[in-house]
């Protein structure tokens, strides 16, 4: 028995030795291998950097490294000696081409749906969260001009327990009214209404158009054909104008 498992194991070893090279395992993608290790990523592309065996990945505008030898995700920016960051020039190309798609599909936007602020000839497309410091400032820069019509769309991105105050707003008779309440940081008045799916509806697809138009973060601002993310006071009033 000894002698047949012998003789086995040998032609076992004989004819992998004489199996052709194409016959080998493959090697795993880098694309493939960076999904299968960090499956929550939304990986967009996967092209070799300046250092070899690491790879760029790019989701959203954001841009990390991926050393698929080990399975690692190294974030950082990456400097040549001139002192030229690669990195940041790929991620204000993403940038603006975020922004110039996001022009691109601002015409498909229905202005009907979302809170109207104002009456003034001059038109601001905004995206905010009734829970963001940021959000609430900007807004509080705007209350005052009457020049200015405001086209709201309630996106708490980062709170996402700001969404019953999104319900609030929208089923409102004054939805102006109730926006400046939550804005100005003013509790939730006690109710015990169920807010319908028509209203809950409505706010999933005011963050479906700020997915759409690829906003990631508030307050986020539209005006004559330029974007303005955060509560730039200064450049919003430059452009309106």
């Amino acid at each position: 028995m000894r002698n047949v498992t012998s003789a086995l194991i040998a032609l076992f070893v004989l004819t992998l030795t004489m199996l052709p090279a194409s016959a080998a395992p493959l090697v795993e993608k880098p694309e493939a291998a960076v999904r299968k290790a960090f499956p929550q990523l939304k990986v967009e592309s996967v092209v070799e950097s300046q250092i070899k065996g690491l790879y760029e990945v790019v989701t959203g505008q954001n841009v990390f490294y991926f050393y698929p030898e080990k399975d690692l995700l190294v974030v950082g920016d990456i400097y040549t000696t001139t002192g030229q960051n690669i990195t940041g020039e790929k991620k204000r190309e993403l940038k603006k081409k975020a922004q110039e798609e996001a022009l691109a599909k601002l015409k498909d936007l229905p202005l009907d749906k979302a809170v109207k602020i104002g009456n003034g000839p001059k038109t601001l497309i905004e995206f905010t969260d009734p829970d963001c410091p940021y959000c609430r400032r900007a807004s509080e820069g705007l209350k005052n001009r009457s020049d200015v019509t405001r086209y709201v769309f309630l996106t708490p991105l980062a709170h996402p327990n700001a969404i019953t105050k999104v319900y609030y707003i929208l089923s409102a008779k004054d939805k102006e009214a109730a926006y400046h309440e939550m804005m100005a940081g003013k509790p939730l008045p006690a109710t015990t209404v169920e807010y319908s799916k028509e209203i809950k509806d409505l706010a999933s697809q005011h963050m479906e158009f700020a997915r759409m138009l690829g906003i990631d973060g508030t307050p986020s601002f539209f005006i004559n054909g330029q974007q303005v993310v955060g509560a730039d006071l200064e450049r919003i009033n430059t452009l309106l104008k």
